[in-house]
């Protein structure tokens, strides 16, 4: 069965992956866009630790994971995200929707473990407006953009002793980023219309190792540490400049030269995507309730794309620190089903690594969520987000955002051989 649906949503999955939004945040403008993927949907609901893993569910931020696999685990994942936007002056709200994650994991041996996958992990699509004067006359700049990077996933996870994993992730990263910037003078017949592209592409690892085991006979720790080097990613550009109508009816191009960048260097570039370091730990007893922290460190300071540079935006190091956990009244119980429900709660802080206009930008949320037993060991898994990023203060934009998530984990048993003929 779950053969079948890993085909159909796959094929749904992989022909919306290019044409989906998934974002409407204007901070999605700096950088590479917003990050997207920060863990499926049951380590979102518990403020996105990733310090917790079973023999059931599928841990994508941590590889050593899957050498703790024991069933064939087939997840995907979609959100819808509300935006309230503020600034000193105006309000302004927005809306998007996306597939978050598609991922398959299995044992090959009591050991060892296999994930494949795909994920959007960041994404662009916001729609700014910048007012000026130039003599007498307004001018109005305007802009858009869209598109993100992808990652395709092979994962890796070997138990070397009882309790002690490691593991290791291959990305391969790809996927196109478009940003338009209109400019128009009020009381001047032609406007112009910059477009600039880039089709991405790339490879970066995660390493990682966990260790889990008893403290007592009902008490159970959990550790893990994580690493992703510096990795090189190609860009290859191309620019456009459009020169035309403005109308109520929009943007209507007369003349449109296509910019040489080879004569500039800038044809083709690498961004940095920089190195990134996390540590989690946790206790809990088995199959009952579960407490666990994150701390992760990115050297963000290092990223770069030459290509694109925006004035007023510098880059710090990164930090996040996440909180959470879960509560199952009784995991087996024949006469409750609310009982079998797993409940979910966490918190998270984030330094975004961003400066712009000499504010640093932060992110701060609180999340919930259950997971709701529909057969067998699968289950369906419905998040909430509540957070803020970003301040009013320097003409920024404060935003405020409600996240909801729903995921699917469903399990099975594979590669296990008939008794009976």
């Amino acid at each position: 069965m779950i053969k079948k649906i890993f085909i159909a949503v796959t094929v749904l999955f992989c022909g919306s992956i290019y044409a989906q939004e998934g974002t409407a945040s204007p901070y999605s403008y700096y950088g590479i866009g917003e990050l997207k993927f920060k863990g499926v949907a049951e380590n979102r609901a518990m403020g996105g630790i990733s310090v917790y893993n079973d023999s059931i569910h599928v841990n994508l931020n941590n590889p050593s994971a899957f050498g703790f696999l024991r069933y064939a685990t087939y997840t995907v994942g979609a959100s819808y995200n509300s935006y309230n936007f503020k600034t000193n002056n105006n309000k302004e709200n927005a809306s998007a929707g996306s597939l978050d994650y598609l991922a398959l994991g299995f044992p090959i041996s009591k050991k060892m473990g296999l994930g494949f996958g795909l994920m959007p992990f960041t994404s662009v699509g916001y729609k700014l407006q910048s007012e000026g004067l130039i003599g007498e006359n307004k001018m109005f700049d305007r802009f858009s953009g869209s598109g993100g990077m992808n990652k395709a996933f092979l994962s890796w996870g070997y138990q070397v002793f009882k309790g002690f994993s490691i593991g290791a992730t291959a990305n391969y990263d790809f996927g196109k980023m478009e940003n338009e910037k209109l400019k128009i003078i009020e009381n001047v017949e032609n406007a112009t219309l910059e477009t600039n592209r880039s089709e991405l592409s790339g490879f970066d690892f995660n390493l990682a190792a966990s260790y889990k085991g008893k403290i007592t006979d009902k008490l159970q720790m959990q550790a893990y540490v994580s690493y992703i080097p510096e990795a090189k990613i190609s860009s290859d550009n191309f620019r456009t400049i459009a020169v035309g109508r403005f109308s109520q009816t929009g943007f209507i191009p007369v003349d449109l030269d296509e910019i040489d960048l080879e004569a500039l260097g800038m044809k083709s570039t690498d961004l940095t995507l920089p190195s990134e370091a996390s540590f989690g730990f946790g206790v809990g007893s088995d199959k009952k309730w579960f407490l666990g922290a994150d701390y992760k460190t990115s050297k963000t300071s290092n990223f770069a794309n030459p290509f694109l540079t925006v004035s007023g935006l510098t880059y710090e190091d990164s930090k996040t620190f996440s909180v959470g956990g879960f509560y199952l009244p009784k995991y087996n119980s024949f006469s409750s089903y609310f009982s079998r429900v797993v409940y979910r709660a966490g918190m998270r802080f984030e330094n975004t690594g961003m400066v712009i206009n000499g504010e640093t930008i932060n992110d701060f949320g609180i999340s919930f969520g259950i997971g709701l037993p529909i057969g067998g060991f699968s289950n369906a898994n419905i998040g909430f987000d509540l957070g803020k990023r970003g301040t009013t203060n320097s003409g920024l934009v404060q935003e405020n955002y409600f996240n909801v998530r729903v995921g699917l984990s469903l399990n099975d048993r594979w590669f296990v051989k008939s008794k009976y003929q």
